[in-house]
């Protein structure tokens, strides 16, 4: 193992920062890189019972797979990647929020006596609903004016509010919804349809996984890259480097 202790003493969160495209193989191993981005890739492996050398392993692949490299969101001005969260995760949620919450209730009604888990299912979702909606508002209006008017250093109105507290009130609710998802995957067998599925429960089963998947990438671009970059660059426009002096 020593050979791998680079990787394995690396933020999760970090490994995808570096290369998005890693996403994919900790996805396969059951690794939270979003809410759980800053634990080290060793940490993630032994809570997930999984091998540190066959995770560096799937890394590499990705790694050397051609064309694998995606855009890299830390090097993206904070206005264009507000916009691409915007543009790609806030409009995903916009139109599948409602999509799953018809199909949920669908469901339930048609097989609910059937597999009673299925309440669980929508009662989950309905509360994970709610507060991403909330969420969204919550960023879309206090949060990305606050940063574009950091990163501009023109004031536009934004909310007098505390940046940490926001960020730290984000997270939260990230947690929340990464839980909300972890208890859909169990209660759903992974998103597994039994045999005796219909089409409409197949349907949400998979739409299910793909909102997982979408969501992970989403809360990833805010917690590890949005969110540090806005409370840096925070304290350098608070306590910039007077000329002359040694940085540091």
């Amino acid at each position: 193992m020593s050979g791998h202790e680079p990787l394995g003493a690396t933020p999760v969160g970090t490994l995808v920062v570096q290369n998005p495209s890693r996403a994919r193989a900790l996805e396969r191993l059951g690794i939270d890189y979003c809410c759980g981005g800053k634990r080290t890739l060793a940490d993630a492996c032994a809570a997930r019972g999984v091998e540190l050398e066959h995770a560096v392993a799937l890394l590499a692949e990705e790694d050397a797979r051609p064309g694998a490299r995606r855009r890299d969101p830390s090097g993206m001005p904070l206005a264009e990647l507000i916009a691409d969260i915007e543009q790609t995760h806030h409009a995903h949620l916009r139109a599948e929020l409602p999509r799953l919450d018809r199909l949920t209730e669908k469901v339930l009604r048609s097989h609910g006596d059937r597999d009673p888990r299925l309440a669980e299912v929508r009662r989950v979702f309905v509360a994970m609903r709610d507060e991403l909606e909330r969420h969204m508002m919550t960023e879309e209006r206090v949060l990305f004016p606050m940063v574009r008017d950091l990163e501009t250093g023109v004031a536009t109105g934004a909310a007098p509010v505390s940046l940490r507290e926001t960020l730290e009130h984000l997270e939260s609710e990230h947690t929340h919804a990464g839980n909300a998802l972890a208890f859909l995957r169990a209660a759903t067998d992974g998103f597994t349809p039994p045999e005796r599925a219909c089409t409409t429960w197949r349907v949400l089963l998979d739409s299910l996984g793909a909102f997982e998947r979408d969501m992970h990438e989403h809360v990833h671009k805010e917690n590890n890259v949005l969110f540090p970059r806005a409370l840096a660059l925070e304290k350098q426009r608070r306590d910039p480097v007077a000329p002359g002096a040694p940085a540091r």
